[in-house]
């Protein structure tokens, strides 16, 4: 890059670029006003660009006078275009914390290209202002170093998926995005046909059905950087409008697609700078869910969930006994290094526990001083020694240790531990160093929606079923597997696949399953059924978030930090004032009027 940065622009050189080899040579940089200070008759100012600083020295006595004139007026993030010779600062004067910090450029003309207004906040990395600010004037917030570089980074890891993909045989194709309402899950973005009065296109949520005709259409490897659109509620790891890397595979079974994914995402990881060992681990669902209480474990650290539903059977603390009478079960977590809290500290952790569904929080701690593990909590007197002490065993515990119980449905039970055991790992500052991926497996075809009361697909509903559990489909729906599979990353779901259906009366079944009626299935999916009677090939492929894979590698905590121009969580944009009202006539264009 170094080689044309240069070329075609106003400038020679770049303010990150020289070092004590370039002293003597003269410049031409470009770039805005940073710091500047008047030392007695000499303007210094930090000139920056996108690739750092380089102090300039304004001397009277080595430019004309009027551009020393404009030196002494200089105000912050004025844009400039400096011309002059490269000098070496002196032992004495280098700046250790500037990569360009043994050299200055002693100006012979000062351009001033454009002046700027204060600020609305200070263009440097680590400033405290809030983010709805940064937000309303993000073209500024982008000119920060570390704003930067998360982009720059976005950059790299698209460009080496790219790669990665083109090498082994894809080619990208676009996919449409105005389509048809299709329900996949979240709520669809509509717009309005104008020359279709009373029809409105859909913003995708996917191009799931669309690579998968792809497949049909006999392309067998293709992806695509594609933008999607979710009218959900937001959070750090969510937005509207997002990217994910789109991909699919004919004529391949689920190791296939994990495989050939696994060397893709080793050379991404390297192209930003990460090491990691393959192959990955390849954990089953449920041994995900029995762990870690989720489908998207953190395993750079323990804490994991401990069973204990046979040890409290029938048991005096009648909160355990009666949840495994009513067949639900009863788990704990240890924290290890919490048994010193106060009581009002632990009694706090129910509420973490209640906004994940539990009815209340039963713990036990042991501090550091309880060398006989005797424990102190409201329920040990009627758990009996015995069963105190099996629970001990069974939670390997030690004198510091803090157990935090669950008793509820197995869904239940595992979202408040999961819950809990994250948020325990951050307030004992449990070290999570590194990155750690894995792939979730053998996820269950269905679920069942309590809220809507009926059958739900746990990803998608073109997700193959093995054979085997077909004929449970419409007896026996939450006995179904399905060859499904998530990469996870860091406790985070990176992505998400399975092989698809290709058989056209196996889709139907499992529409029919979702509560599809065949009508609406004509209307919503006919296009897609249509194709897989015409022998569509056994294909699969995966979904990747860039947005969250680029914000983990970054070491974000949130997406909005690694999007050039993101929505706030009210899903608006402070900059531009998106969304806005529209007139009454170009409503009346597309048919519509507000209510």
């Amino acid at each position: 890059m170094t080689d044309y940065i240069n070329e075609f622009c106003m400038h020679d050189a770049t303010c990150g670029e020289l070092r004590k080899s370039d002293v003597g040579r003269e410049v031409t940089l470009c770039g805005w006003a940073w710091h500047n200070r008047d030392h007695g008759g000499l303007i210094f100012c930090d000139l920056r660009d996108r690739t750092g600083y380089t102090q300039v020295v304004v001397d009277p006595d080595c430019v004309p006078e009027e551009d020393f004139h404009k030196a002494e007026h200089l105000g912050r993030e004025y844009a400039l275009q400096i011309t002059g010779t490269v000098r070496d600062r002196g032992a004495d004067a280098v700046n250790p914390n500037m990569a360009t910090g043994e050299i200055e450029v002693l100006a012979s003309k000062v351009n001033v290209l454009n002046e700027s207004v204060t600020p609305p906040f200070s263009i440097e990395d680590g400033i405290e202002t809030d983010e709805t600010t940064r937000m309303k004037w993000r073209y500024m917030d982008l000119r920060r170093p570390e704003m930067y570089q998360s982009l720059r980074l976005r950059h790299t890891v698209a460009q080496a998926m790219r790669a990665a993909l083109n090498e082994r045989g894809f080619i990208e194709v676009e996919t449409p995005i105005l389509a048809n309402s299709t329900p996949e899950g979240a709520r669809d973005y509509l717009v309005p046909s104008r020359p279709n009065p009373g029809k409105f296109y859909a913003l995708p949520q996917s191009p799931q059905q669309f690579k998968q005709m792809l497949m049909v259409g006999g392309v067998e490897r293709y992806y695509q950087i594609a933008r999607c659109f979710r009218d959900e509620d937001l959070r750090a790891d969510r937005q509207p409008e997002f990217t994910q890397v789109d991909i699919e595979m004919s004529f391949v079974q689920e190791t296939d697609v994990m495989d050939l994914m696994e060397g893709v995402f080793k050379e991404v990881l390297a192209a930003a700078g990460v090491q990691h060992e393959f192959p990955l681990q390849r954990m089953p669902w449920k041994e995900a869910m029995d762990r870690f209480g989720c489908d998207r474990p953190d395993v750079r650290f323990g804490m994991e969930l401990v069973e204990l539903t046979d040890i409290v059977r029938g048991c005096g603390f009648g909160v355990f006994s009666k949840a495994v009478e009513a067949g639900n079960v009863v788990k704990c977590i240890n924290a290890k290094g919490a048994g010193n809290w106060s009581r009002g500290d632990i009694e706090k952790l129910a509420d973490v526990a209640a906004a994940n569904g539990a009815k209340g929080m039963a713990w036990i701690a042991y501090t550091d001083a309880d060398a006989e593990l005797a424990g102190k909590s409201p329920i040990i007197k009627f758990l009996g020694d015995e069963v105190h002490g099996a629970i001990k065993q069974a939670a390997g515990v030690e004198p510091g240790d803090l157990l935090l119980f669950a008793a509820d449905t197995y869904d239940t039970a595992s979202a408040v531990l999961s819950a809990l055991r994250l948020h325990m790992a951050e307030a004992l500052n449990i070290p999570r160093e590194g990155h750690a991926l894995l792939w979730v497996v053998d996820f269950p075809m269905f679920k069942y929606d309590e809220e809507e009361k009926k059958y739900a697909a746990e990803h998608h509903p073109f997700t193959m079923i093995p054979e085997a559990d077909w004929d449970k489909i419409e007896t026996d729906p939450l006995a179904c597997s399905s060859y499904s599979y998530d990469i996870v990353m860091d406790g985070f779901e990176m992505g998400g696949g399975s092989i698809r259906i290709h058989n056209a009366e196996l889709q139907k079944r499992v529409l029919r399953r979702l509560g599809v009626e065949d009508e609406q299935m004509e209307e919503k999916f006919g296009h897609l059924i249509h194709a897989l009677e015409l022998g569509a090939p056994p294909h699969g492929g995966i979904a990747l978030g860039l947005d969250r894979l680029v914000m983990l590698l970054a070491g974000k905590q949130s997406i909005r930090d690694v999007i050039a121009f993101p929505k706030t969580s009210s899903a608006s944009d402070p900059m531009t004032g998106a969304p806005n009202a529209v007139t009454g006539r170009q409503l009346k264009e597309v048919s519509l009027r507000l209510l």
